[in-house]
C-alpha cells in the first residue's frame, strides 16, 4: 500500500455580483430543481425570476402579494412556483408567463399569515401558517411546551386531541387561558383538565363543555374517581369537586404533605368515603421531595418519584415498601404512568430520559435516553415536553 501526497488549494469565495431587484428585505431565495433558474421573494410583496447560471434578472412576477412574501418553493418539474405571504394567501405561478394561476385565501388576521411552504410532490403543496390552516388538509400541533396528556377511549387529550392516526385537532369551546397543569379521566371516559388560570374544565367529544369550577389557588394536578369526584391538588389544599361544586377539602397541618409530598419527603394516604378525607397511612421511603405519584390501575401499588431521580414502589394495602431499585434517573422525576395490567410503570424526568420499569423484575428496565424533555403516558408509550412535540413508541416488554 502506498500513499500519494497531494495539496488542496482553498480559495476564498469571490462575490460576483449584487442583485438589487427588491426594495425591502429579501425573505427567501430558491433554485429550481433543474438549476436553470432561481426565484426570490421579499418584504416588498414581490417575486423575481433569475437566470440560474448568470444571475441576471429575467423579470418580476406580475400581480404579487399585498404583504410580505415569506417563502417560495418550486414544483418538481421546475415549471411553476408557489409563494406564501402575510396577506394570508398562497399563490401558484407559471414560470414561463410569470403570472399567477391559482390563489388560495386562507382566512384573515395574524393567525392566518402564511410563513412557509414546500412543494412536496407534483400535486401537494404544504403551507405553514401561524394557526395551521390550508385548503386540502389542516395539520395542527402544539406551539408551546406540552404539559399534560392522558389516554381516553377515543383520543389522548391535551391542548389538542391527538388521534390514533397521529393527526391532531384543537379542542373547541372556551378552554384554559394559561398553562394546562393537569388532565385526568374517569373510568367511564369523562375527561377533566385544570390550569394556571385556576379553573377545572370538562372535555367532551372534541371540545370543552360549559362546565367550569374555580379553584381556591393555583392547581398543580388532579385525579378522578368512579363517582366523578375530582381531586384538585393545590399549593396548600386538596379540593374535592363534584358537579362543579366543592364537596370537601383537605388542608395539611404542620409540615404534613398530601398527595405529592412536600417538605418532609413523606406520603400520606387518605381514605375518601365520598364526603370527607380520613388519614390511613404513612409512606416514607423516598429520599427526596416527592414530585410525582401514580397508583397502579388495580389500586394495589403506588409509584412515587422524587427530586433525587428515584422511583419508589409501595404496596398500598400493606403500606409497605416493594422496591427502591427504580433509580436510574439523574434528575427530578416529573411524571409516572402505568400500563393497564399494572405490571409496568413508565417514568419521565428532568434528565430527558424515559424508563419503563417492571414490577415482577425490578432490576429490569427499558431505557429511552434523551427522548423528550417532559412527561410520559403508558400504553403505547407517549412522551411529550418542552420541545412542543409528542412522540409515540411501541414498547416490547421483557418476558
Amino acid at each position: 500500500m502506498c500513499a500519494v501526497p497531494y495539496t488542496v488549494q482553498l480559495t476564498k469565495p469571490q462575490l460576483e455580483q449584487t442583485i438589487k431587484s427588491h426594495t425591502k428585505f429579501v425573505q427567501d431565495v430558491r433554485y429550481a430543481p433543474t438549476g436553470d433558474h432561481f426565484a426570490s421573494v421579499g418584504s416588498d410583496g414581490k417575486l423575481f425570476l433569475y437566470d440560474g447560471k448568470e444571475g441576471t434578472t429575467l423579470g418580476e412576477f406580475s400581480g404579487g402579494h399585498s404583504g410580505t412574501v415569506y417563502a417560495v418553493s418550486w414544483s418538481p418539474d421546475s415549471k411553476a412556483i408557489s409563494s406564501c405571504s402575510a396577506d394570508t394567501t398562497v399563490k401558484l405561478w407559471d414560470v414561463e408567463t410569470r403570472k399567477a394561476t391559482t390563489t388560495y385565501t386562507l382566512g384573515t388576521g395574524l393567525q392566518h399569515q402564511q410563513v412557509g411552504n414546500v412543494w412536496s410532490s407534483p400535486d401537494i403543496i404544504v403551507s405553514l401558517s401561524r394557526s395551521g390552516e390550508k385548503p386540502v388538509k389542516v395539520l395542527y400541533g402544539p406551539q408551546k411546551a406540552v404539559t399534560s396528556a392522558i389516554p381516553t377511549s377515543t383520543a389522548s387529550a391535551g391542548v389538542t386531541f391527538l388521534r390514533s392516526s397521529g393527526n391532531a385537532t384543537p379542542l373547541t369551546g372556551q378552554g384554559h387561558t394559561n398553562l394546562v397543569s393537569g388532565l385526568t379521566s374517569t373510568p367511564d371516559g369523562r375527561v377533566f383538565s385544570t390550569g394556571y388560570d385556576d379553573r377545572v374544565r370538562e372535555v367532551e367529544g372534541g371540545g370543552f363543555t360549559a362546565s367550569v369550577f374555580s379553584t381556591g389557588s393555583q392547581p398543580k394536578s388532579l385525579a378522578a374517581t368512579s363517582d366523578h369526584t375530582i381531586f384538585v391538588v393545590e399549593a396548600d389544599v386538596v379540593e374535592a369537586v363534584r358537579n362543579n361544586q366543592k364537596v370537601a377539602d383537605l388542608r395539611p397541618g404542620g409540615s404534613s404533605v398530601v398527595a405529592i409530598g412536600f417538605g418532609d419527603q413523606k406520603i400520606r394516604l387518605y381514605k375518601w368515603d365520598g364526603k370527607a378525607f380520613q388519614e390511613e397511612g404513612l409512606l416514607q421511603s423516598n429520599q427526596g421531595l416527592v414530585s410525582a405519584l401514580a397508583f397502579s390501575p388495580d389500586g394495589s401499588k403506588l409509584a412515587a418519584g422524587d427530586s433525587a431521580g428515584k422511583v419508589i414502589l409501595y404496596d398500598v394495602p400493606k403500606r409497605e415498601l416493594i422496591t427502591t431499585r427504580w433509580s436510574f434517573h439523574s434528575a427530578r422525576v416529573n411524571t409516572l404512568s402505568w400500563t393497564a395490567d399494572s405490571l409496568h410503570c413508565a417514568s419521565g424526568a428532568l434528565d430527558t430520559h424515559i424508563y419503563v420499569w417492571s414490577v415482577k423484575k425490578p432490576m429490569k428496565n427499558i431505557a429511552i435516553k434523551n427522548s423528550i424533555p417532559g412527561g410520559v403516558n403508558a400504553g403505547r408509550l407517549v412522551g411529550m415536553g418542552a420541545d412542543a412535540s409528542v412522540k409515540v413508541w411501541q414498547v416490547k416488554f421483557h418476558g
